[in-house]
């Protein structure tokens, strides 16, 4: 194929869509509510749809990883945003390093993991 591939934008799901729209604007992403239920969020060249739609076997299923340009310097925000404090399901990992670089995981209010990390 000729054509230039501009973004991939996965959809994911929200057990609590309300809750989950807050939370990743705590995270630093824009929200741009595209209707009701549907809710893109982005941040830098980076963005994904947020759908107020649940289904436990898919969302528990859900693995997302994101790329970071410090995955320490990340962390650390990560841990200065109190989400765990605010968000009663949300689970942080710190920050481990592996034989292809560095990550560190975020549990999302529905249970939605999310890889940050960087490569060597």
């Amino acid at each position: 194929m000729g054509q230039h591939i501009k973004s991939i934008r996965p959809f994911i799901g929200a057990q609590n869509f309300e809750i989950s729209r807050s939370f990743y604007k705590d995270l630093g992403f824009e929200e741009v509510l595209l209707e009701p239920k549907l809710a893109l969020f982005k941040r830098d060249e980076t963005a994904f749809y947020l759908q107020d739609y649940y289904a436990k076997d898919w969302v528990d299923n859900t693995m997302v990883f994101m790329e970071v340009q410090d995955t320490d310097a990340f962390w650390n925000e990560l841990l200065s945003l109190h989400l765990t404090e605010k968000y009663a399901t949300v689970k942080l990992t710190p920050v481990r390093t592996m034989i292809w670089g560095k990550e560190c995981f975020v549990h999302d209010p529905s249970g939605i993991l999310w890889h940050f990390g960087e490569f060597f």
